[in-house]
């Protein structure tokens, strides 16, 4: 099954490919692994005539799927699939905390932005959603984490939450990597004080003033980026 979907799925992806486009893309994205050329939007035309359809009878069945299609990747588009099919309406059934072994090795294989930042927003904030008791604990220990994709996930699983967001994970996450040098890190602290400061811009300016000396000059023009444009709608 899974051998005919990735040979199927790569013969899509070659039909709407655009070669001369591939070079670009991947020097863009600082990728060892070469690209078919495919442009995001077609990319997802593909990914719905392929994968959509699929059905799973367990979730072992299911991670069987995502993990052929990311191991077996030869082009970074067939990786882009393995993350479309764990957001796969067929998928809904197994985003369990059971699921979170299966994204923590996608993001420490993957080790690239554009991979983590949908797997943390993506795969893992939806299971802290449901699931927080599980996932609480497990993002705390990520952010302390040798490996910074795992801290940049705890950063940023909570950046869709809007006012359900929990501050206090948020912060505790964010702790471990003040004072980091790492630029994934420092602009996954902004990016993720910026989201807050839409709702709450007065909270993000006392946590920016409270720990000024340890936020990296850039994780603090990330966080109030926004400032002017929040206020002037306040």
């Amino acid at each position: 099954m899974t051998v005919s979907l990735l040979v199927t799925l790569r013969r899509e992806l070659k039909n709407a490919a655009d070669p001369k486009k591939a070079p670009q893309m991947q020097a863009y994205m600082k990728s060892k692994m070469p690209y078919w050329g495919v442009p995001s939007p077609r990319c997802k035309i593909v990914f719905r005539k392929v994968l959509a359809p699929l059905t799973f009878e367990s979730a072992a069945q299911w991670k069987k799927a995502v993990l052929e299609l990311w191991n077996g990747a030869e082009f970074r588009e067939e990786r882009y699939a393995a993350l479309f099919l764990c957001k796969a309406k067929a998928a809904l059934p197994f985003q369990t905390a059971a699921a979170l072994p299966l994204y923590e090795k996608m993001i420490v294989t993957g080790a690239w932005w554009d991979y983590v930042d949908d797997l943390a927003s993506h795969g893992v904030g939806p299971l802290l959603q449901n699931y927080p008791a599980a996932l609480k604990p497990k993002l705390l220990k990520w952010s302390r984490d040798k490996n910074i994709w795992k801290r940049r996930t705890a950063i940023l699983s909570q950046l869709h939450f809007g006012e359900q967001t929990d501050l206090k994970l948020l912060y505790a996450c964010i702790e471990p990597s003040l004072g980091s040098k790492e630029f994934f890190l420092n602009k996954a602290i902004g990016w993720a004080l910026r989201q807050i400061a839409w709702r709450d811009h007065k909270e993000v300016l006392r946590y920016v003033k409270a720990n000024e000396a340890r936020l990296s000059p850039l994780s603090q023009r990330e966080a109030l980026k926004n400032l002017n444009k929040i206020q002037e709608k306040k």
